[in-house]
Parts: structure tokens; sequence; C-alpha cells
């Protein structure tokens, strides 16, 4: 990940709507929830949640795709354990003990399921 990558990502979660529909996705797995589903689930406006889930997308945090009429959206796992490993890579460089359980905890998300 390269440093305009990281900053576009971290740009895209530094707003609360976003932040909390990420959060909303990761949780909801692979199989992702549609935009509706999620502006209801987090009482934000379709229209405004549309905007923030397309600046997630942009940032390369989520992935889309069409069912249909509905868009459905889910966590880009393999960007967010890019994005966990670059913010942590220099700390735990040769000092395990400083970043503590960061490193075994975003080793242990794969793209099928991150808990």
């Amino acid at each position: 990940m390269t440093d305009d990558n990281a900053v576009s990502a971290l740009a895209a979660l530094a707003h609360n709507d976003r932040l909390r529909a990420f959060r909303t996705l990761v949780r909801a797995g692979p199989n992702g929830m549609a935009s509706g589903e999620i502006a209801d689930h987090l009482q934000v406006p379709p229209t405004r949640m549309s905007f923030h889930l397309a600046s997630l997308e942009r940032a390369g945090l989520l992935r889309s795709w069409r069912d249909g009429r509905r868009i459905l959206y889910a966590a880009s796992y393999d960007d967010m354990r890019r994005l966990l490993a670059f913010l942590t890579e220099d700390c735990c460089s040769g000092n395990p003990e400083i970043c503590g359980e960061l490193a075994p905890l975003a080793s242990l998300c794969s793209s099928d399921d991150c808990r």
C-alpha cells in the first residue's frame, strides 16, 4: 500500500456516517448488505448513504455489485488488511511487543471472514 492509498482510505473513514457504515459492513460479512438496508440500519437518508458508500468504494474499502434493482456493498477485507498492515508495519518491525495484539489480529482476517 502506498502513502496515497492509505491517506485516501483514512480520509474516507474520517466521517462518522462512513465509519459506521464501514463497521456495519465488516460485521455483515462477505455477502454484504443493500444500500437501503445500510441506510435504514444507521438511520441515514438513502441519498446521503449512497454518497458515503461511493466515497468508501472509491477509497478501496468497499466493493459493490448489482442484484436486480438493488446495489449490494461489502467490505473489502483484503484492502482493510493492507491498511492495517501499513499502519502497524513500522511500529512492529522488530518490536512486536509495542503493537501488542494488533499484528496477530490483522492476520486473522481472511477474505471470507473477519472476526
